[in-house]
């Protein structure tokens, strides 16, 4: 029985280079892939960016590009952050609607909070204008003092003619039984803040003690004031004064009646929850 003859093997590379090739050109596809990964084309950032804005909200309005911010890198760092960047510009852009809501809210609450605080400031000045009136009326001075109030005060006006000769800063000696009457009222409000206020009309003063309106005004207010320091014992330190002058009246100047009212002596009674 013949021999057989051992197979021929045929001429080529060794094995393992075979392997090797494959090795190597899988490394190749994988670094055109990083690479084809790094050069992301940023007009395609812009345009994901603009559909995740539309179609979720998850962007806040500012922002221009999707390099911008947490993106300082390119290539496979920029897809790797993407998520997180997403991720944070959605909880700013929450943030930013929440800050506007609790801005909103902040503004409405305070003034919510205002407009009943002046509803609480009107209401106590109510009150103490009824005590006053009734202390006014007590007094039978309803005929010489007008009582008003206000948010911050309860006001008591007195004609200035009642008080004072025209032109001049001395109490009229008839009028000191009336502002003696107005003290005992003064007295039973002594931790409020008062303050005196001489008014005048508009018509020049023509005489050499005062130079115009305001001085007159000035030394009318002194003048209330010192009879309240003398007479009563109304704290100084709660006590002020004050000369307006013709600037605030309360009736037509062009009128006779109108000036008489104008020509007035004011006195203010704050209470507890003004701001004055």
């Amino acid at each position: 029985m013949a021999k057989k003859k051992p197979e021929e093997v045929s001429p080529g590379s060794p094995a393992w280079m075979a392997t090797f090739g494959d090795l190597m050109n899988l490394l190749l596809c994988f670094f055109v892939l990083l690479f084809s990964m790094s050069t992301v084309d940023a007009q395609k950032f812009e345009l994901i960016a603009a559909s995740f804005a539309q179609s979720f909200s998850v962007l806040s309005g500012g922002a221009s590009a999707i390099g911008d911010g947490m993106l300082v890198s390119n290539g496979v760092s920029q897809l790797n952050e993407l998520s997180e960047y997403i991720n944070s510009m959605g909880a700013m852009s929450t943030q930013d609607g929440v800050s506007s809501m609790n801005t909103e809210g902040d503004v409405e609450a305070e003034n919510d909070a205002k407009e009943q605080f002046e509803q609480e400031q009107m209401q106590v000045s109510e009150e103490l204008a009824e005590r006053i009136q009734e202390a006014v009326d007590e007094q039978r001075l309803d005929k010489e003092i007008d009582v008003n109030f206000t948010s911050q005060y309860v006001l008591l006006t007195m004609n200035g003619a009642l008080l004072f000769d025209s032109g001049k800063a001395e109490i009229r000696e008839d009028a000191l039984p009336i502002l003696a009457r107005v003290a005992k009222i003064l007295e039973k409000y002594a931790e409020h803040t008062i303050e005196v206020e001489g008014h005048t009309d508009n018509v020049p003063i023509s005489n050499g003690r005062f130079g115009d309106n305001n001085e007159l005004s000035s030394f009318r207010a002194l003048a209330v004031f010192d009879y309240l320091l003398d007479n009563t014992s109304l704290d100084p330190a709660n006590i002020k004064h004050s000369g307006r002058g013709e600037y605030i009246p309360i009736a037509d100047n062009s009128t006779p009646e109108g000036r008489a009212k104008n020509r007035r002596v004011e006195i203010k009674i704050y209470h507890a929850l003004s701001a004055e």
